[in-house]
């Protein structure tokens, strides 16, 4: 079993679901069960699913999910756009986060590349 807590993808997309609950707190209260879920959830899946693809035994098993980790990043990034856009978050949240999500998203490539080279 890998240690995830090594991985620099796991590492950025703990600290981006960080900064995700962190900037979701001052949105609005009737977002609670919506977007603010919506968002929370898709950035915990990324290094939730990095988690357990490293303790699967095989190099396929873990790049199944890798990409999945990809799947949310890419919906985290697109909640993130839409609280932007609708007055939730500022601009400099939003390209704070904007900032951490692509950054994450480089890394998780450079590992899913990796990986497929394995597999």
């Amino acid at each position: 079993m890998r240690d995830y807590t090594k991985i620099l993808a796991w590492q950025k997309a703990d600290d981006l679901t960080v900064a995700v609950y962190q900037a979701t707190r001052s949105f609005p209260k009737d977002e609670l069960y919506a977007l603010t879920s919506q968002l929370r959830r898709a950035a915990y899946s990324v290094p939730a699913n990095i988690v357990e693809g490293s303790a699967r035994e095989s190099q396929k098993d873990y790049l199944h999910f890798l990409v999945i980790a990809r799947g949310s990043l890419a919906e985290t990034g697109y909640f993130i756009h839409l609280a932007h856009r609708l007055g939730y978050m500022n601009a400099d949240n939003h390209d704070r986060l904007a900032r951490q999500t692509d950054e994450t998203a480089r890394v998780l490539a450079g590992l899913i590349k990796a990986v497929q080279s394995e597999v």
